[in-house]
């Protein structure tokens, strides 16, 4: 029983399908439990939360991921099931806390200055929570400064940084050189994002990973938290 209220949560991150009210990809699922109506059954059914997470969401946002890959999905479908996702830790998160779950580390988020593009940065904050992440996101528009200060008070394993514009994305390279002169660079590894980002500026500016988009960011971010705990 449990393993099939599961696959459902996963059929419906994959068909971007919030409530029972939500239409999906597919025709006919209107009326089905949505994934917010699944996950109150699984709770109610004493399913691990945890197993709420990896074997119905995270495998759904995998299978969104592969779609988004081979083209068959786009940025729309890919932002519906992130946030299908992000409703679906809103109900879970207290719980995590009861069932004594452990986040695997805290990221903080945020686009540049002088850059209002956040729909790369939501989804991917949404796919690091999904995936046992605090995730703190700063927002967009956000002064190196106010970067900076969020690190040292916050301590975080990660820094997640993202500009959709050229013309921003040097800001990036403003904010790595103020966490040198902070002191404060060997302590977070930053990772950066964005249309006109590269793996080569990247490397550039001194960041220690670069996503091309949202899975490709949760993946270079897995790898450096399991090389740190390595």
């Amino acid at each position: 029983m449990a393993d099939d209220i599961l696959k459902l949560i996963q059929e419906n991150v994959i068909q971007g399908r919030i409530t029972k009210d939500d239409e999906g990809f597919d025709d006919g699922m209107a009326g089905q439990p949505g994934v917010t109506e699944l996950i109150e059954t699984a709770l109610a059914q004493k399913i691990n939360p945890q197993d709420i997470i990896s074997k119905g969401l995270t495998r759904g946002m995998a299978i969104v991921g592969e779609k988004f890959e081979a083209k068959q999905y786009f940025i729309p479908d890919m932002l519906a099931s992130a946030q299908v996702v992000g409703a679906a830790m809103d109900i879970l998160e207290p719980h995590l806390a009861g069932a004594g779950a452990k986040a695997k580390g805290k990221i903080i988020m945020a686009t540049v200055k002088g850059d209002l593009h956040d729909i790369g940065k939501n989804i991917v904050s949404i796919l690091l929570r999904g995936a046992g992440y605090t995730v703190k996101d700063l927002g967009n528009d956000i002064d190196t400064s106010t970067i900076v200060e969020a690190v040292r008070e916050e301590k975080p394993q990660f820094l997640g940084l993202s500009a959709l514009l050229i013309s921003t994305m040097a800001n990036m390279a403003d904010v790595m050189q103020a966490l040198k002169d902070a002191g404060l660079r060997d302590k977070v590894k930053v990772v950066i994002g964005g249309a006109p980002v590269s793996e080569e500026f990247a490397k550039s500016i001194g960041a220690d990973g670069y996503g091309a988009d949202g899975f490709g960011a949760i993946r270079v971010v897995e790898s450096l938290f399991n090389a740190n705990a390595a």
